[in-house]
């Protein structure tokens, strides 16, 4: 555009043109605002819509109709609709399970880093990570240069990945040296070119290397990190360069960091996704070694995900609250959950997963299927397929697109992938018309989407894929299933605003033009594999006359895919069975003795948390638990009126949560329940042995280094030793426990103690008006999760909210009787 203006600039005035583009007729620059006039941005996307508005006031000057008025209003209206949006929560792609960069782009406390090009920028999206700004490749940790001389500020990290490194950025380590800077650069080498699909580095590139061409530019200061499962160095490779484990990353940076000038630290561990494929083509060790949580001793506190960032680690709801899992099929096995200060990680040495197997349909079961009345297309039909990155969005579109084609119809499809790979967002356009000449854009406008496919119920409903909605005009099938983000790694309290979401789509297709279902679940239950939800979806929109293909050439595009034919056919089929019959779907799906999932009463949660403390200690101990709970509801009952009991249900629940600490004792009858064993029986056979990670109190110590007390692994020789504490647990609390005198414990005990006090507080003064701050005093204990320094750190959380709604409790009370 710049170069179209350079030639116009010296015509003739009276027949050089005036350009209009970016800016108005004011132009660029003006005397009164050196912003100038914008009419379209100079950066970042420019969708059809902002192009219309702005031809749209162009040519109003001179022309006008109803119909560019009415299109002009859908558009505004669509915009004010979704920035009215009372959800905030995105699919922001993130790091793959087990990627090197959930630990390298840790930096000490007190220090911030500099990003750079690869896929290790997305750190940028991290906060807590304190890493910012970015440069072009080869100019990594240049901003420094500038800033270091105006700043008290004495030294900062850059972050250099591998093929970064190859292709100009040992030119900004020249330049760092040759400012005398201090900073440290982080190269963090991974074996493969991420973030464009895995691809080898353009020629030979090896950490003894990157060394030696460092070292020759005058860095001398060089430390090699490794997870302990990378390539084997000997003196000769790295001479004179220390080699050191990840778990001292913090340690090794704070002591590069008090080092003058120009230092380097080299990660060396392969790239997350490149090890899975090489895995899969046997060229990468696959160790026999799998993370299991054990979800009775699991806390939920999140300490996992703090220490591995690792998106495999997925909210696991049971009748004791939040806990965590495994995602078996994503993990990556880089093992750092393990570091999380908790006692419920075991791993699986030796032996397999049991693998998935599907249910055999008894086809008697499902009448013969009704053939769809598939819309005839009468203008350009727009399909929205969306979901995440790796789940076979794309491969769906591709799929439409091949069956138009088949029936000789005219087909665009544009995948907008992004980082798709990384977990984020995909949408594929699909647009069809009967004639190839019909079509003239292959990206769907807004209110243009005649159906959407919904493989992930978040990126259906992100502003993206509504803005393509037109109540009345939309139908839509969305699968529900509750898939975690990124923000779950770092907040334990994370929610999946389901409802909303839902009603976000249905207001924007219009009432009756949405289907919600967990294709998920039913998929998984039904085919033994999640990645056959979107087929499952795929049959289930075909049904419903959403995809204008004939059955013949779909069949014909899935064969011609060549990959998991019959598992593809019959995902088909059983999406189209559920689009005509759900609920017989879900019958068949679910198992024979599933029961109806209801909220349980508050006397069935009294008698489950009673029979669990009597075990957990005995009676007397469960009998003080029922007193207590029992003396709440009478009271609430009379005070609040009503049928009300939700105090009695908080305080069940939170009163049962402090009573059941988790101590030695309580650890270790947990890992004698056979229920836990039968878990671990169905999730995993053949020949293994388990090894838990425990950091046991009386031989443990703490790493000056870390702060923390380091975990060890044990044998299935421990097993014996939780049968003996379990049997011990009458110690508990007596001058005989050994355990009792840490002050973990003793903090345990004492909340105990002064949650009675303080229940029996709000009970002296509890009315209607006040329920709704008792509910949050009583609620209280619900962040007080984890083991040692974690859950002595929610304590004092804990306590600082205490006393600030004990403050509100006890002014009120001043108050009325002032008054």
């Amino acid at each position: 555009e710049y170069q179209l203006k350079e030639e116009l600039y010296n015509w003739k005035d009276d027949v050089r043109p005036r350009v209009i583009g970016k800016f108005d007729e004011i132009g660029e620059w003006t005397p009164m605002q050196s912003e100038g006039h914008w009419l379209l941005p100079a950066t970042g996307e420019l969708p059809v819509a902002t192009i219309a508005r702005v031809i749209a006031e162009r040519i109003g000057r001179f022309f006008t109709s109803e119909r560019i008025q009415a299109r002009l209003a859908f558009l505004q209206a669509k915009e004010q609709a979704l920035s009215a949006r009372v959800f905030t929560i995105d699919r922001v792609p993130t790091f793959c399970s087990g990627c090197p960069h959930n630990t390298s782009t840790n930096v000490p406390e007190g220090s911030r880093a500099l990003a750079g090009i690869g896929c290790h920028y997305m750190v940028t999206w991290m906060p807590e990570r304190r890493t910012g700004t970015f440069t072009q490749m080869g100019g990594e940790g240049v901003p420094w240069v500038g800033q270091a001389p105006f700043t008290s500020e004495q030294h900062i990290f850059a972050n250099l990945g591998d093929g970064t490194y190859f292709h100009s950025g040992l030119l900004a380590i020249r330049q760092a040296v040759a400012a005398k800077v201090n900073i440290t650069y982080k190269i963090l080498y991974n074996d493969a070119v991420a973030m464009t699909g895995g691809q080898p580095h353009d020629g030979v590139l090896t950490v003894p290397l990157i060394v030696r061409q460092i070292q020759a530019e005058g860095v001398h200061n060089i430390v090699v990190v490794t997870d302990g499962t990378a390539r084997a160095y000997g003196p000769s490779d790295l001479p004179h360069i220390p080699i050191r484990h990840r778990d001292e990353l913090d340690s090794i940076q704070r002591e590069l960091r008090a080092s003058a000038g120009v230092t380097a630290l080299i990660y060396d561990q392969t790239c997350a996704a490149e090890k899975r494929r090489r895995r899969k083509r046997g060229t990468f060790p696959d160790p026999a070694r799998r993370v299991f949580i054990n979800e009775a001793v699991c806390e939920g506190c999140g300490d996992c995900g703090v220490q591995s960032n690792c998106m495999s680690i997925v909210p696991l709801e049971t009748e004791f609250g939040r806990k965590r899992a495994i995602d078996q099929s994503s993990c990556n096995k880089d093992y750092s959950c393990l570091n999380g200060f908790c006692p419920s990680f075991i791993t699986i040495e030796g032996g397999r997963l049991r693998k998935g197997s599907t249910r055999q349909a008894d086809e008697s079961h499902f009448a013969k299927l009704p053939e769809p009345l598939l819309p005839a297309i009468t203008r350009p039909f727009g399909i929205m397929v969306t979901g995440v990155g790796g789940t076979g969005v794309v491969t769906i579109g591709a799929l439409i697109g091949m069956a138009a084609h088949l029936d000789g119809k005219g087909v665009t499809v544009l995948d907008m992938t992004g980082l798709a790979q990384k977990g984020g967002s995909v949408f594929s356009h699909i647009r069809l018309a009967d004639r190839p000449e019909d079509l003239h854009a292959v990206r769907i406008a807004a209110g243009e989407a005649d159906a959407v496919i919904g493989g992930d119920v978040v990126v259906s409903a992100s502003v993206e894929a509504l803005a393509k909605m037109a109540a009345g005009k939309t139908r839509a099938v969305i699968n529900v299933a509750e898939t975690p983000t990124s923000e779950f790694t770092h907040n334990p309290n994370w929610q999946f605003p389901l409802d909303k979401m839902q009603a976000a789509v249905r207001e924007a297709t219009g009432p009756d033009h949405a289907d919600f279902l967990d294709a998920q679940h039913l998929a998984t239950t039904l085919m033994g594999d999640a990645i056959a939800t979107n087929l499952f979806l795929l049959g289930y929109a075909w049904q419903k006359g959403m995809v204008p293909v004939s059955h013949t050439a779909l069949m014909q595009a899935i064969e011609l895919n060549g990959v998991a034919l019959e598992m593809n056919r019959k995902a088909f089929l059983w999406g189209r069975r559920a689009a005509h019959d759900l609920a017989a779907v879900e019958r068949y799906a679910r198992p024979a003795e599933a029961v109806p999932i209801r909220a349980p009463t508050l006397d069935e949660v009294l008698a489950r948390r009673i029979e669990f403390l009597t075990a957990y200690q005995d009676a007397a101990y469960a009998e003080r638990y029922r007193q207590l709970v029992a003396r709440v509801r009478e009271i609430e009952t009379s005070r609040v009126g009503g049928s009300s009991a939700r105090l009695a249900e908080t305080v069940a629940h939170n009163y049962f949560k402090l009573l059941a600490y988790k101590d030695e004792y309580e650890v270790a009858r947990l890992y004698t329940d056979p229920a836990f064993w039968d878990k671990v029986d169905a999730t995993f056979e053949g020949d293994f042995e388990v090894r838990f990670h425990l950091a046991p109190p009386l031989v443990s110590r703490l790493d000056p280094a870390t702060g923390r007390i380091p975990k060890k692994a044990f044998g299935p020789g421990i097993r014996r030793v939780f049968g003996l504490l379990a049997k011990l647990k009458g110690l508990r609390g007596t001058r005989w426990d050994v355990f009792s005198r840490s002050a973990e414990r003793r903090a345990e005990r004492a909340l105990i103690d002064q949650y009675e006090r303080d229940v029996a507080e709000l009970l002296a003064t509890l009315s209607y008006t006040r329920l709704a701050l008792a509910l949050d005093i009583a609620a209280l204990p619900q962040g007080i999760r984890g083991f040692g320094h974690v859950k002595l750190r929610n304590m004092e959380e804990a306590a600082r909210k205490r006393d600030a709604l004990l403050a509100r409790w006890r002014q009120v009370e001043e108050t009325t009787r002032a008054a």
